[in-house]
């Protein structure tokens, strides 16, 4: 169990450094908002917000965090852009005696003795909650299709093996289709087009990450059936907002990139104050519905 700021480390500045996948989206905005919200009451510590132009640019991030170990920082928050490529310096941060909590995207495997939490979107749980929402929109029967992205990563194996076991465990809907769109928008729109013709009869879709439910989404503005049946997506941009304004989604769940800036300043802060924290903090998802769109909570999470 290390010590902070560890004995003879160089935590000169009293700075938590907040070091993002890229500074050039709404998403990481959002996260950079509640970081600072979770600074208040922290009189004694400063905080710098940072991330590469683009997501892509790993080597950016790399120096990053080496900058701010470098400059003796009190704590780093940090999403990780590559699973493997971070881990050296996250390595050498722990050996500086400089906590560090992983926001949104692990780390590779092997890596959690350098780290002190985990803090993402519980997609086990968030499969779940949609799940609930569908029931409670649609009853205990009915037939619905699933519109996955890619099988098999991690979010889509928690996110939709989550909403598809409760399904089955606590309804008597049937779900007559899950198809793949491998995250790619017009792949989602052909897909669920294809779905609507198939079953006139369908009453729930479900679009399981954004590409996939915005290209749901217009097919189903397409086919003219929104109203007649119930849609629910995943993430929020700004096509996702609008199909809810306009009826055509009942519902989304947001992820709350917020809640990831907010609770691992937080975090981190415990830690400085010697504290036990958690090693998975699920940082939730806001279901976002045409009552509560404007609301503080939708708004500080929508992007």
């Amino acid at each position: 169990q290390l010590q902070y700021p560890a004995p003879g480390s160089p935590a000169l500045a009293q700075e938590v450094a907040v070091i993002v996948k890229t500074t050039s989206s709404n998403f990481w905005q959002n996260v950079n908002r509640g970081a600072q919200a979770g600074m208040e009451g922290l009189d004694d510590y400063t905080m710098s917000f940072d991330g590469p132009a683009s997501e892509s640019d790993i080597a950016a991030q790399v120096n990053m965090v080496d900058n701010a170990i470098n400059r003796g920082v009190a704590g780093i928050v940090l999403a990780p852009s590559d699973p493997e490529a971070l881990v050296p310096s996250v390595q050498r941060a722990y050996e500086s005696g400089i906590p560090v909590v992983i926001i949104d995207s692990m780390l590779a495997e092997g890596a959690e003795q350098y780290y002190q939490a985990f803090l993402s979107t519980d997609n086990k749980a968030a499969g779940e909650l949609m799940a609930q929402t569908m029931i409670d929109a649609i009853g205990n029967e009915g037939e619905i299709a699933i519109m996955s992205y890619v099988p098999g990563v991690g979010s889509e194996i928690g996110r939709v093996g989550g909403f598809t076991d409760y399904i089955e465990a606590n309804s008597s809907i049937e779900i007559v289709s899950t198809l793949y769109s491998q995250s790619q928008m017009a792949t989602a729109l052909n897909q669920t087009t294809d779905i609507l013709s198939a079953y006139p009869e369908l009453d729930g879709i479900f679009g399981a990450n954004e590409p996939t439910a915005v290209g749901m989404g217009r097919a189903i503005v397409q086919a003219g059936r929104e109203g007649s049946l119930v849609a629910l997506g995943f993430d929020g941009n700004e096509d996702l907002q609008q199909f809810v304004r306009d009826g055509v989604l009942e519902a989304i769940a947001v992820q709350g990139s917020f809640q990831m800036g907010e609770l691992g300043v937080q975090t981190i802060a415990k830690i400085l104050a010697g504290e036990t924290v958690e090693s998975f903090i699920n940082t939730g998802v806001v279901v976002v519905t045409a009552d509560n769109i404007d609301s503080d909570e939708a708004q500080n999470v929508l992007y």
